[in-house]
């Protein structure tokens, strides 16, 4: 039997290939592709990047894809956000005192953290909510991996981790859900996660 149908949309940005392994190892049956009908036709939809927020928002645009995941998002429909495919998610980035527009799928904005070393890159722990989903069977304390150095203020109900302050380290809205850590890169933390997020496919 196959895994659920996950298309990881290619816009143009990085770590495509290291998410598909990722995902096609806990189990999914995984297509990168720019294709908007096979975005449109999955099961989930992956949205990566790597990188500056207005170069992917750029991509996005580009390839015509924004419609795509404002679509599924409004009929319920699984997508994952992860690194900057988290970032602009939100309503706005302002990053290098450039201010670009978001998908606006979650309200808020993202920024550069306020701490004394960045970009915050490496293993750090996460606070999920109750009842949380993705985090199920993780133990306290299991670290992820990041790489950024800009994020967006935790609203109630996020996951939480903190680099100088403290930021959203995932969402779970629905079927939305978004990392700004990278599970890919996370271990077996990381292939936890994608089996529990897959699990919510079934």
């Amino acid at each position: 039997m196959t895994g659920p149908r996950v298309v990881v949309l290619d816009y143009g940005s990085g770590n495509l290939r290291s998410a598909q392994r990722a995902l096609a190892r806990v189990g999914a049956d995984v297509t990168v592709t720019a294709d908007l009908a096979a975005a449109r036709a999955a099961d989930a939809l992956v949205v990566p990047g790597v990188g500056a927020y207005a170069a992917c928002m750029a991509g996005i645009d580009a390839a015509g894809a924004a419609p795509v995941i404002h679509e599924r998002v409004a009929q319920g429909r699984p997508v994952l956000g992860i690194c900057v495919g988290m970032q602009v998610l939100y309503t706005l980035g302002d990053e290098h005192g450039v201010r670009t527009r978001g998908l606006g799928v979650l309200a808020g904005q993202v920024r550069r953290l306020a701490a004394p070393v960045l970009p915050h890159m490496g293993w750090n722990t996460v606070v999920p909510p109750e009842g949380t989903v993705l985090f199920d069977g993780l133990p306290a304390g299991t670290r992820f991996y990041f790489v950024h150095s800009y994020a967006a203020e935790p609203a109630p109900g996020d996951t939480v981790a903190e680099h100088g302050e403290p930021f959203a380290a995932a969402v779970e809205r629905g079927p939305l859900y978004a990392t700004q850590f990278h599970p890919e890169k996370s271990g077996d933390a990381g292939a936890h996660l994608l089996t529990n997020w897959l699990r919510t496919l079934r």
